[in-house]
């Protein structure tokens, strides 16, 4: 049986980063050292490294976000980055997606212990959601598929001149040039590396900005895509 990880005490850089919001990063950290790994959201061995690798990762990225915009956070999961960034920035109004029931039960939770009146859970597929949601102006996402895929979902769901902030890794510049022919036909008009969180976080933040123009013929294409994929997936079970 694996020992249970300890949770480690806060470092100087969020309360820095989260202010006056510090206490609720402290339980948030909590419940996803808690009840985020015996539901299984996170893994065990993530607990020593929360703040580090996770919220205070997640909360740099609030330095590329316009003020007072709109954002969907696509594969929420147990809720980054949409949570850090709905607690650095109140004045962001939050969609937080997720497809899993068990996921969105504890990010509803997590919403209503900490008092997030700017933050809205929604169950179900960025794919699914066009015509549902509002379009937003920013979408972000974490560790939820290659850019290409990703950019599929997130892309669709904003608003003209919108733009996806995606979170990646070392292979960033790589996944935007293999990205490149399916970005084109969603509309994409600039995409672009950002590294975010200088003083925070070590080694900084990765952030791939897709920017989206007026046309709205990308949407439009991406949602043919995915109604096609849906009746394809239909078909064969048939």
């Amino acid at each position: 049986m694996t020992e249970e990880a300890e949770l480690p005490e806060a470092p100087e850089q969020a309360r820095t980063v989260f202010g006056e919001y510090f206490p609720e990063a402290v339980r948030y950290a909590e419940l996803l050292a808690d009840a985020g790994v015996k539901r299984g959201l996170i893994g065990p061995r993530e607990v020593p490294r929360l703040w580090e690798r996770h919220l205070l990762n997640c909360a740099v990225l609030s330095e590329v976000v316009p003020e007072g915009v709109t954002v969907c956070d696509v594969g929420s999961g147990a809720g980054l980055p949409g949570i850090p960034l709905a607690l650095v920035r109140p004045d962001l109004k939050i969609t937080l997606l997720e497809p899993l029931l068990r996921r969105t039960n504890f990010l509803q939770e997590v919403v209503e212990l900490l008092g997030l009146d700017h933050v809205t859970v929604v169950r179900g597929r960025a794919e699914e959601m066009l015509g549902k949601i509002t379009p937003v102006h920013v979408v972000t996402a974490r560790a939820v598929a290659p850019l290409d895929r990703l950019a599929g979902w997130g892309v669709p769901l904003l608003r003209p001149y919108g733009e996806m902030l995606a979170l990646k890794g070392d292979t960033a510049e790589e996944e935007i040039t293999g990205a490149r022919a399916a970005l084109s036909r969603l509309g994409v008009v600039a995409t672009s590396v950002l590294q975010v969180g200088e003083g925070i976080v070590d080694p900084l933040s990765t952030v791939v900005r897709v920017e989206v123009g007026e046309s709205p013929g990308g949407v439009r294409f991406a949602a043919k895509r995915a109604k096609a994929a849906r009746t394809s997936k239909t078909r064969r079970r048939r």
